[in-house]
């Protein structure tokens, strides 16, 4: 087993419910600044070991994995930290918002052995799993184009006071979920074209940014690919669409899977079509209130870190990866700003990577 510390314990809560429920981990401490919540998840999971500073999980010789639950803004910081004291970290994502931090992060990553992890959940779900599989196995042929959406009515998020700051945008909150579908299947995206808007709902609740967007990527192949969100306004039934989705076009299949709906279907190089559903593993997936957490896919990431440590091999996004995606996103918020395509490569140049 490996030893885990937590900290950031809002969306830690899945984190520490995936901890606790894993014979791969065994979860010694929790930390967040705010006591009563510290407080609320002790008695919650009848976890009584939490602290209010982080230098108790990086002093710990009992730790051997942070995870990182912060603010965007304090990832890098907080990533850095565990690095510096010898701990593999999992952080969520986005991974960081200051790609100036991204090659001490690199350099520390390396020189100390120690893994960096982001908690891309998304890919950790059952249907883009089989999805996955499907596809290195070759059921759908060479891969022609991908298409990844996110559309979700989430005017309930704006109650959550830090949503209406002017730091929050749905690109990096919302849309890095999508987009990681993208560069899981076409990693050398090199160019990007976007628009966006503040729809009239958004403004009403009072978001800053685009909560409505679309764009277009060119890998460096020539293949082509597109992505969209949309955050606060209503979606159809689940019979007939899904919150997230991931699409493949191959040359001789076609599948896609649904994220939370835990569905999934394929057509494969043979014409056979198959729908495939996972209702059984409901309980495992969403085990709080509604579907706002997820704690399942957490599991389940966790346990895959877990194995990669213990082999000597790599765990996937990582370091250099997770530092990929937010490239990508930083040129996507330029195209937003410009209204013209923005080349990938000057992001990257701009911070020397």
């Amino acid at each position: 087993m490996l030893r885990l510390g937590i900290l950031g314990l809002g969306e830690g809560r899945s984190t520490m419910s995936a901890a606790l429920n894993s014979p791969k981990w065994e979860l010694k401490k929790i930390c967040d600044l705010n006591e009563e919540l510290c407080r609320h998840r002790a008695e919650e999971f009848n976890f009584p070991d939490y602290t209010l500073k982080y230098e108790d999980l990086l002093d710990d010789p009992g730790i051997d994995v942070i995870g990182i639950y912060t603010p965007d803004k304090w990832h890098a910081t907080h990533v850095k930290m565990a690095l510096s004291h010898g701990k593999h970290v999992v952080c969520t994502k986005p991974f960081i918002d200051d790609l100036g931090e991204a090659r001490d992060i690199l350099r520390l990553s390396e020189s100390t052995g120690k893994r960096v992890f982001v908690g891309q959940s998304s890919r950790f779900f059952e249907p883009m799993k089989r999805q996955r599989k499907d596809y290195e196995a070759g059921l759908i042929g060479e891969l022609i184009t991908i298409e990844a959406y996110y559309h979700a009515d989430h005017r309930w998020f704006l109650e959550k006071g830090w949503s209406l700051e002017n730091a929050f945008k749905w690109l990096y909150g919302g849309l890095s979920h999508p987009v990681d579908f993208i560069r899981w299947y076409l990693p050398d995206i090199s160019e990007v074209m976007g628009y966006g808007m503040l729809s009239s709902n958004g403004k009403k609740g009072g978001l800053h940014h685009e909560d409505t967007m679309h764009f277009i990527f060119k890998a460096a192949d020539g293949r082509v690919a597109r992505v969209s969100g949309a955050y606060t306004g209503p979606v159809q039934p689940v019979v007939r669409d899904s919150e997230m989705s991931c699409i493949l076009r191959g040359t001789e299949g076609c599948s896609q899977a649904d994220y939370m709906d835990l569905r999934y279907a394929v057509t494969t190089k043979t014409g056979e079509e198959q729908l495939i559903t996972w209702e059984h593993m409901l309980k495992h997936y969403f085990r709080f209130e509604g579907k706002s957490h997820h704690a399942g896919e957490y599991q389940n990431y966790l346990e895959y870190f877990h194995d990669c440590i213990v082999e000597g091999v790599p765990a996937y996004p990582d370091a250099r990866e997770g530092i990929g995606t937010i490239c990508l996103l930083k040129a996507m918020e330029e195209s937003l700003a410009t209204g013209s395509p923005v080349k990938v490569e000057s992001i990257k140049a701009v911070y020397g990577l």
